[in-house]
C-alpha cells in the first residue's frame, strides 16, 4: 500500500466511526455523544488535526511520534555494565529515583 492510500484509508475510518452508534455506553454528554441518536461526535479540531497528520510524509510522522523523556541518572552515563543482575539490581535500588520504576515491588 502507498502512504497516501493508508493515510486516506485511516481518515476514513474515523470519519465512519464519527457516525456509527455507540449501544455499549450511555452517556449524556453530549461532547461524546453527539446527539440524541447516540452517535459519536469527533470535534471538529480533533478531525482537523488527525487530517493533517495524515498528510504529513511517514518519516515526519515517526519523528514527532517518539518523544525523549530525561531519566535522571540514568540517562547521565554513555552506558552500564554490570557483572551479575544482583549487581544490577542494588544499582537501581540505590541510584534510581523509585517513580523510573526499577526498584524491587
Amino acid at each position: 500500500r502507498s502512504k497516501r492510500n493508508c493515510c486516506e484509508q485511516s481518515a476514513g475510518m474515523l470519519r465512519r466511526m464519527s457516525t456509527q452508534t455507540n449501544d455499549d455506553r450511555e452517556s449524556t454528554d453530549q461532547s461524546l455523544t453527539g446527539g440524541d441518536d447516540g452517535t459519536p461526535a469527533i470535534p471538529a479540531d480533533w478531525l482537523a488535526e488527525f487530517e493533517a497528520a495524515a498528510r504529513r510524509p511517514l518519516e515526519v510522522r515517526m519523528r514527532y511520534s517518539f518523544i525523549h523523556t530525561y531519566k535522571p541518572v540514568m540517562d547521565d552515563a554513555k552506558y552500564r555494565s554490570f557483572d551479575t543482575m544482583e549487581d544490577y539490581r542494588r544499582w537501581c535500588e540505590e541510584n534510581l529515583p523509585s517513580w523510573l520504576g526499577y526498584g524491587r515491588v
